[in-house]
């Protein structure tokens, strides 16, 4: 494994919004972490990715416990986390939001455009990403488009882990499928993959390992041999608690 938590927590003040979570991420698998809204999703990438640190258990990297102090130290460690929002600049070119905040230097510190271009360009066809000029603004992109740019960027930037916030939550089908296309590249890439989401249809297709969250606890870490997607959607709808629903909705 690359990266473990081992009975992970955190609270802040009397809440707790984590207990005793444990999980894996190997080296070219997917591990899915699903959950309803206040889960507990949020939290545990918060301090996978260095914005908090865990109060209880441990994180470990390479088998040895670590407490990252900022995201910065999360990345110099080979973790990078693409949240919903991608932190790319609309009006920027493709080329520009690829390399942002890293950017290829020449001498006496220069900005190499021309490096940035080709580069930009050669990884996201690596990546099997057709974007057709990687001068338009991003802001033209489709989400899906966007998504797999900032999958590509981290992959560039040397990520081991990969953690994606909800990258499908705001898509259609469609481009829904790119970005599960994009996140098997990823994962045949050799990255350690964390893929958030709550949407177990989208899970089960690219998902080697899946970590259940309800309400800031575990409900099991399962290997995708010893789950069927029926039972990964009734767990993550609450299982009694829905046929109770479809009972009451029944028309008499």
């Amino acid at each position: 494994m690359i990266l473990q938590t081992r009975a992970i927590g955190k609270a802040f003040g009397s809440v707790l919004a984590l207990r005793e979570v444990s999980m894996g991420v190997a080296a070219g698998q997917v591990t899915c972490v699903l959950g309803d809204n206040g889960a507990g999703k949020s939290t545990l990438i918060k301090i996978l990715s260095g914005v908090h640190r865990h109060d209880a258990g441990e994180l470990l990297l390479d088998g040895v416990p670590v407490s990252f102090a900022s995201p910065r130290a999360a990345l110099d460690h080979g973790i990078a986390t693409v949240y919903q929002d991608l932190a790319m600049i609309p009006l920027m070119s493709v080329w520009r939001n690829f390399f942002l905040g890293s950017e290829p230097r020449k001498s006496f510190g220069r900005f190499d455009v021309a490096t940035a271009r080709r580069v930009a360009r050669e990884e996201l066809h690596a990546m099997g990403i057709d974007i057709r000029d990687v001068d338009q603004p991003v802001g033209t992109l489709s989400g899906g488009e966007r998504q797999s740019v900032a999958i590509a960027r981290a992959v560039h930037l040397g990520a081991r882990v990969l953690i994606l916030d909800e990258p499908t939550s705001a898509l259609g089908v469609k481009q829904a499928g790119v970005v599960l296309r994009y996140i098997a590249r990823a994962r045949d890439r050799g990255l350690g993959v964390v893929f958030i989401t709550h949407n177990p249809h989208h899970a089960y297709p690219v998902g080697d390992r899946f970590l259940l969250l309800n309400r800031g606890t575990s409900l099991g870490e399962y290997a995708k041999a010893d789950i069927t997607r029926e039972r990964l959607t009734s767990l993550m709808a609450g299982g009694a608690e829905l046929e109770q629903l479809e009972h009451e909705l029944r028309r008499e």
